[in-house]
């Protein structure tokens, strides 16, 4: 985990000063620091670091704002130090995709733990995002196919077997996906219907 490029957010100094030396004591390489104002998901894309660190002493509805548009336009992981909170507070930040929310501020001491399993838990929401926008692909495809399956069973008389030969072979003979063969039939269905 060490060389990770290291995007942080901190309005004071000092505070940033003391958790860079943190930082390069573990490996770590702080590319960019910004104030809270900054921080935008085209400045993240700039700046292009692997993981982001928030560090202020209470966060405001903006900064958890910028967070939620990083995590939907280029999701990384995302540390947040604060020294006061509250429960809605850290729903809204865990909402907008924040891997790991520290009250009490920052303890130079449990940074690269911290680090590590905002990391780990980063990877694994991702995979699991990821799981589901393909099993959401998948699904889509497969009511396509039963759609244009369908239509064919009505307009040709065809058995549910006959439809999906019917398919499978035209996606053979133009070497198409069997699904982009559905979607073109369904848009010539719904055109001759006009």
């Amino acid at each position: 985990m060490s060389g990770l490029r290291i995007l942080l957010i901190d309005e004071n100094p000092e505070r940033a000063a003391v958790l860079n030396e943190a930082l390069r004591a573990q490996g770590y390489e702080l590319v960019a620091r910004l104030a809270p104002r900054e921080l935008s998901a085209r400045r993240v894309a700039e700046i292009g670091p692997d993981i982001v660190i928030v560090d202020m002493d209470s966060p405001s509805r903006d900064t958890i704002e910028s967070m939620r548009q990083i995590n939907d336009d280029q999701p990384r992981p995302i540390v947040m130090f604060v020294d006061q909170s509250d429960v809605g507070m850290i729903e809204q930040a865990m909402q907008a995709g924040v891997s790991a929310y520290i009250i009490d501020g920052l303890n130079v001491k449990r940074v690269k733990p911290i680090l590590d399993v905002a990391i780990a838990r980063f990877r694994e929401f991702q995979a699991l995002r990821d799981e589901l926008k393909k099993t959401k692909a998948t699904l889509n495809e497969r009511k396509l196919i039963e759609r244009a399956k369908g239509m064919l069973m009505r307009e040709k008389k065809l058995t549910e077997d006959e439809a999906y030969a019917a398919l499978r072979r035209l996606a053979m003979d133009r070497q198409q996906k069997l699904v982009d063969v559905a979607e073109t039939l369904l848009a010539f269905a719904d055109l001759l219907k006009k």
